[in-house]
């Protein structure tokens, strides 16, 4: 919100001599940020208010050129030459005479140009830094006497503070709101805009209105204008405070609807009225309505959006936008201004819906005083009679199914209590009616009904943080509360901080994503509809609409953040992600306590239980050089063996034994993929992902990818130190004949099975398959340790342990192809 200093001080006694700096603290002391602080352009000289007394057009120039008589408060009209023709004699504009500088450094002086002397510049709205028009020359209106100090008409001494206005502090997007509370802020005395009473209008209702959806529209006023004048211009003044608030000046009509939005905090729209086709209708949308809007786009309506319409159709996206069928024209005569009071939460789910952030939506969204509509009407129809010389036809209509509002019980002690300060219960019932509360008390009872612009305001809590606000964060002690002692990490934050330092030691990246989703990245990597995956949880509220949901598994965040390096120039890429995963299914709603009170046993079990898991995963994502290329060899690319390696890293920093197997799972690559596997229980895939998640992703061939859930893994057992023995170790070789369905893992876990007492390690270190091996068959060795604790082992404890490996394997029809000690 932009504050012009020169607007608020109409509505604020500001104390002479307060500089910008003070405001700012004051801002800041009631919680508003200021984002930024705009100074206006600097002029110095000679800068007057002129009246045009006579235009002779100069002829035989490649342009129109004007040579001008101007009246600035001298005995004598000055000469200028301008090649501007927007304006014509009588007209008041603003002059910088000779001796001027202009924003950029520009000097103004007496020069002849065009065989005439011109003694001075009539300025436009660009040159002097007030605004981006400099299609023509600034023509003010009337009310302005030639020679006065132009500085002040055009806003060259005028401020504007830029605000941050947090969502519940709505009402704080109005000049209104901000006048109430700076008058509150350094305790002066202040105007309220919309406290004026609206005019008798006589007569009957101008147009026939109709609410049909009266909980997303408790009320909506109206009034019809006829006789305005198509061409009057916008006065000065309202396009420069329009201007200074980051609003275009369009129309009068417009104007005047944008102009009393930014005073009052009530959005308006204003159609034409010999457009308007018979009764107006508040409705939802129906199943394929349509709707061009005034950017000129067509919108496809949904069940939830809240219409305004008449005969023809919608007319209008309540609260959001106007339909073009209705938009003030150049030829309009005939006005109807519609202002209402619009359901929040529905307007929000609209602007969203159709990303349409406007300025009205804005407002309605953080909630607007129900109290403004006819104010606002009553105001908006003064200024376009005022300058545009239109007249209210008939009585205004103002639909009205508003309740009254619930008080909130307030215990007069609980602002102290909370904030540790003594708030004696005057001061608690005098800062509440400073808010603009209704307060009822009862010794230190309170009964405190919230005024119609505080919305926000519906538990005692609220009531609190506003005696603080008012009173001052500043009185509020800082005490540093003690800390307890701890009893250091838990073994399942040891084990996530052991699996993200050993990946990280291991070269990946860690690369933490948002925890939202939305389906089509679920339907990018290839998951059947019957995926347990695909049971999502939706977020009520959403950062993004295409992002509703949280996420069930970790790849399709740790992908985005791999396609988003690959597209920077990335090539080599090795990332990691871990955190919680949300699985979906059905759940119980959640209840809604309130704040008044701490649950009790029986909500708070109801609200635990109504909160998903959240496993932790842990997940890897490879592409490009494993090993890079150098003096030293060709270097390697990545496969699925790191992918397969990397999960054997977490296991091993969990504690505990990983085992591998064939697998086949979405999104990796039938054929490709692995299954991980902990005490006969499956905890994770790793493997390339399948070609059509690549080419879906924008990733290259064969990226490989793993994904593990890492509290599925058995608590590792206490660390026992291995025994060293004294005695040497013998080296045993054995190469098996392996059948192709028959996994290396389950091959080695016979191995050690087989080994006994005397197995110390064993290592896979040969795989061929090839003539003289069969067909269907493939060649696998095994480096075996022995070592005996207590001797040193003889060539018959190694032929034992040798026959009975052998032994076991054979069982499974694997044959022994060659080994030795």
């Amino acid at each position: 919100m932009r504050v012009p200093v020169g607007w608020l001080a109409e509505y604020v006694d500001v104390p002479a001599g307060t500089t910008v700096e003070e405001l700012d603290t004051a801002f800041v002391r009631l919680g508003l940020e200021v984002e930024e602080v705009h100074r206006p352009a600097e002029v110095t000289g000679p800068l007057v208010v002129g009246r045009v007394r006579g235009i002779e057009e100069l002829t035989g120039f490649k342009k129109p050129i004007r040579y001008c008589r101007v009246d600035v408060g001298e005995a004598e009209p000055r000469g200028i030459v301008c090649g501007a023709s927007n304006f014509a004699v009588g007209d008041t504009v603003v002059v910088a005479l000779p001796g001027a500088v202009l924003p950029g450094g520009f000097a103004i002086a007496a020069r002849t140009t065009y065989d005439h002397v011109s003694d001075g510049m009539i300025c436009s709205a660009r040159e002097l830094g007030t605004g981006e028009d400099h299609t023509g020359i600034l023509v003010l209106g009337d009310g302005y006497e030639p020679g006065a100090d132009a500085r002040p008409v055009v806003g060259l001494d005028d401020v504007v503070v830029e605000l941050a206005v947090t969502p519940d502090r709505g009402y704080c997007l109005s000049m209104r709101g901000i006048a109430r509370e700076m008058g509150t802020g350094l305790g002066v005395p202040w105007r309220d805009p919309g406290a004026a009473e609206a005019p008798a209008w006589s007569g009957e209702p101008a147009w026939e209105v109709t609410v049909a959806d009266a909980d997303r529209c408790d009320r909506f006023s109206m009034v019809a204008l006829e006789g305005l004048d198509p061409a009057a211009p916008s006065p000065w003044w309202m396009r420069r405070r329009l201007a200074q608030s980051g609003i275009r000046s369009i129309s009068l009509a417009v104007d005047v609807t944008n102009y009393v939005m930014l005073e009052l905090g009530q959005p308006m729209h204003a159609f034409d009225r010999d457009a308007v086709r018979g009764p107006i209708v508040v409705r939802r949308a129906r199943e394929g309505e349509r709707l061009t809007t005034l950017d000129g786009t067509t919108r496809t309506l949904d069940a939830d959006d809240l219409l305004i319409t008449d005969d023809s159709g919608p007319i209008g996206l309540a609260a959001v936008m106007g339909g073009a069928s209705t938009e003030i024209g150049d030829g309009t005569s005939a006005v109807l201004l519609e202002a209402a009071h619009w359901e929040p939460t529905g307007v929000a789910r609209t602007a969203r819906r159709h990303r349409l952030p406007s300025e009205a939506a804005k407002r309605f969204e953080r909630g607007v005083d129900p109290e403004m509509t006819v104010a606002a009407l009553a105001r908006a129809a003064q200024l376009l009679a005022e300058y545009g010389g239109a007249r209210v036809a008939g009585a205004p209509v103002d639909v009205d199914t508003r309740g009254p509002r619930p008080s909130i019980a307030l215990d007069a002690g609980r602002p102290g209590r909370v904030a540790g300060v003594p708030y004696p219960p005057a001061q608690v019932i005098g800062l509440l009616e400073a808010v603009g509360c209704a307060v009822d008390a009862d010794d230190d009872r309170l009964a405190v009904t919230p005024p119609s612009w505080r919305p926000d305001l519906t538990d005692p809590a609220d009531l609190v943080e506003e005696v603080v606000r008012l009173a001052g964060y500043d009185d509020v002690p800082s005490v540093l509360p003690t800390a307890p002692p701890g009893r250091g990490l838990t073994d399942t934050q040891r084990r996530r901080r052991a699996i993200g330092r050993t990946l990280a030691e291991a070269g990946h990246v860690e690369a933490p994503a948002y925890p939202f989703v939305g389906l089509p990245a679920l339907d990018a990597l290839g998951l059947p509809d019957d995926d347990p995956r695909r049971e999502v949880l939706l977020v009520r509220n959403p950062l993004r609409e295409e992002e509703p949901a949280l996420r069930t598994t970790l790849l399709p965040g740790l992908l985005a953040t791999l396609a988003r390096n690959l597209a920077r120039g990335q090539r080599d890429v090795a990332l990691f992600e871990h955190g919680s995963v949300f699985p979906g299914g059905a759940r119980e709603a959640a209840p809604l306590p309130g704040v008044d009170a701490r649950p009790d046993d029986d909500t708070l079990a109801a609200l635990l239980g109504a909160v998903p898991d959240q496993p932790w995963h842990v997940a890897v994502a490879l592409t490009g050089a494993r090993e890079p290329r150098g003096w030293w060899g060709p270097g390697r690319p990545a496969g699925w063996a790191d992918a397969v390696q990397a999960a054997r890293l977490v296991a091993a920093a969990a504690g505990v034994q990983l085992f591998v197997r064939p697998g086949e799972q979405a999104p990796w690559h039938p054929g490709r993929c692995a299954e991980l596997v902990v005490d006969d229980r499956v905890v994770g895939y790793a493997g390339e992902l399948h070609p059509r998640v690549c080419a879906a992703l924008d990733l290259p061939a064969r990226t490989s990818v793993m994904e593990l859930d890492v509290d599925a893994l058995p608590p590792a057992a206490v660390p026992v130190g291995p025994r060293i023995s004294t005695f040497p170790p013998v080296f045993l070789d054995l190469a098996f004949v392996v059948p192709d369905e028959i996994t290396a893992a389950h091959v080695e876990s016979m191995v050690r099975g087989g080994a006994g007492e005397l197995f110390e390690a064993v290592r896979l270190f040969d795989v061929y398959s090839g003539p003289p091996v069969p067909s269907g068959s493939r060649s696998l060795a095994w480096s075996l340790v022995l070592r005996a604790p207590d001797r040193t082992l003889t060539a018959d404890d190694v032929a034992r342990v040798r026959e009975g490996i052998v032994a076991v394997v054979e069982l499974q029809g694997i044959t022994l192809r060659s080994g030795g000690a």
